[in-house]
Parts: C-alpha cells; sequence; structure tokens
C-alpha cells in the first residue's frame, strides 16, 4: 500500500465525517426548533383538521382578519384545531415583538388567548406607541395576572427562543407575509370573507371525511 494510496483514503475517510457532522447538526437544528415552536392550541379538531395561523399583533391585515378568524373558531371549536404561532415583522412593525413577549408571558399564567384578543382588539391604541411594554402591562393587570412574573416572562429568554422558533418554522414552511394560514400543512390562499373562510373548511372536512 503506497503513501499515496493511503493520503487519498485519509481524505475521502474525513469528507465522509465531515458530511455525517454537518448532516447530524442539520437534523439537531431542526429538531429543535420544532422542540421550542409555541403550542397555542384552541378547539377539538374532531375531524382531524388543523388550522395554523401565522400573524403578527401590529399588523393591520391580521387585525381585520382576527374578526373573521374569531368567528370562524367559535363556530369550527369541535371540529377543528386551530394553532396560533409568531411571525413579528420586526421591520415595518416597532411593537410586534413586545407583542408578542406579552402574549408568550400571558401565555405562561394560562391567559394567551385572552391575552391574544386584547391586543387585537386593542392594535390601533398601542400600534403606535412608545409606552407599549406599560400599556401590556395593563392588559395583564385586567387579567388578574401576577405583574412581577408577567414583566420577568416578558423580558426573557425563553419568551425570545419560543418566538425565534415560530419565525423560523414559518419560513421553513414558505410564509411571508401576515396573516398567513396553514390547513392540514398546506398554504392557503387567505380567504376574502367569513362566508369564503366557511367554505374552505367545509371543504376540508368533507375532503377529510371521504379520504
Amino acid at each position: 500500500m503506497n503513501k499515496r494510496f493511503l493520503i487519498i483514503m485519509t481524505l475521502f475517510a474525513a469528507v465522509f465525517i465531515g458530511l455525517i457532522f454537518v448532516n447530524k447538526k442539520s437534523t439537531t437544528t431542526t429538531t429543535n426548533v420544532e422542540q421550542n415552536t409555541t403550542n397555542h392550541t384552541y378547539g377539538n379538531g374532531k375531524k382531524g383538521i388543523t388550522l395554523v395561523e401565522y400573524g403578527d399583533f401590529q399588523c393591520p391585515a391580521c387585525g381585520n382578519y382576527y374578526v373573521i378568524v374569531k368567528q370562524i373558531k367559535e363556530k369550527y371549536k369541535d371540529d377543528v384545531a386551530f394553532q396560533f404561532r409568531h411571525f413579528p415583522l420586526v421591520s415595518a412593525h416597532q411593537n410586534a415583538m413586545v407583542a408578542a413577549r406579552a402574549a408568550e408571558a400571558a401565555s405562561n399564567q394560562d391567559k394567551f388567548w385572552e391575552m391574544h384578543d386584547l391586543l387585537y382588539e386593542n392594535q390601533n391604541y398601542w400600534s403606535s406607541s412608545s409606552s407599549a411594554v406599560k400599556i401590556f402591562e395593563g392588559y395583564a393587570a385586567s387579567l388578574s395576572l401576577d405583574i412581577v412574573r408577567f414583566r420577568q416572562d416578558a423580558a426573557s429568554e425563553d419568551a425570545n427562543t419560543k418566538i425565534q422558533a415560530d419565525f423560523k418554522a414559518g419560513k421553513d414552511a414558505g410564509v411571508t407575509s401576515t396573516p398567513s394560514f396553514i390547513l392540514n400543512g398546506k398554504i392557503i390562499e387567505n380567504p376574502q370573507s367569513l362566508e369564503a373562510f366557511e367554505k374552505v373548511i367545509e371543504d376540508a372536512i368533507k375532503a377529510k371525511s371521504t379520504s
């Protein structure tokens, strides 16, 4: 076995080990992101239907869709599992991240959906405020949350990690704007009315029942 052959074999071995390491690292990163994403769900999902919304609390379009989605959630809460994930567009919305953090802090005290609703229902009030954090603390107080814990949780690295994990999961799924809806794993075109949204849900239920 000559010296040149040994060198070539050593190089092949190094490349092979490097590929295994890169692949393992990539798989681990993906797994960690999935583990860190939020799990804010509403509804029983008895029909095997899941609707995920990627939203930004300061996004005006999300605020408009909030009214429609709230009605959809109530009408189909037995049949569909609804999930909200964070997708704050911080370059366009100055308070989007602090709003997401407020929602996560409320979640730690089992009041995510209550804070979610307050943020959307009062979006016009806090969107351009330079005191959004104080406003959100007021919402927390109205929900009878522990304010000291709320402040700590809102500023925590844990909240940031979850929000960033949601954002990355959205990007990986093809989300580029808000709101974006993923129905049973596929991004759908945003329905333009309550009736159109109801039809999308009904069609999904029918398709599931015949599959």
